[in-house]
């Protein structure tokens, strides 16, 4: 088995309906990647020890979903120069804005690229995470370009189908 590429992240296995839409995209790309539940509050130790290692196990990008105070990303980028990608989980009474706030304010020098909240913000940080390995990889480049034309192709088939 190739060595994992992406490493996603999630702050609890409550997460994962949300964080298998980026396995999804990955897997269809056929990028190698790893999941780890680890908690920015609860497990501060196996998080940083996880961002700190990620690079020399290969890892070339970092994918982090959280939900309410969704620290996980922005603790992620502290520990690693990796680039990270946020995932706002839509798992508390605020309906994911408290994780999107929480994601998309990060201080100056500590970026955190973020999505949108919930399965299409996993499904486009695995599209993110493909397009920056891409740039070094022509095998990824060619495929998250035919995963466009296929898209394209997609909505084409189905204007046709509305055409009366």
């Amino acid at each position: 088995m190739a060595k994992p590429l992406v490493g996603i992240l999630m702050g609890s296995d409550s997460d994962l309906p949300v964080m298998e839409e980026a396995v999804k995209v990955l897997r269809d790309l056929d990028i190698p990647f790893e999941v780890t539940v680890s908690s920015a509050h609860r497990t501060p130790a196996r998080t940083s020890k996880y961002a700190k290692g990620a690079e020399k196990r290969g890892i070339k990008v970092l994918i982090a979903g959280a939900g309410a105070a969704a620290h996980l990303a922005g603790v992620v980028a502290s520990e690693t120069t990796l680039p990270v990608i946020g995932v706002p989980i839509d798992s508390s009474p605020l309906n994911g804005m408290d994780s999107l706030l929480s994601t998309v304010q990060m201080p100056g020098g500590i970026p955190v690229a973020s999505m949108a909240i919930g399965k299409a913000g996993a499904k486009n940080a695995a599209v993110f995470a493909a397009e920056i390995i891409a740039l070094s990889d022509e095998g990824v480049s060619k495929a998250v370009k035919d995963m466009r034309k296929a898209q394209a192709r997609k909505v084409a088939e189905k204007d046709r189908k509305l055409k009366v």
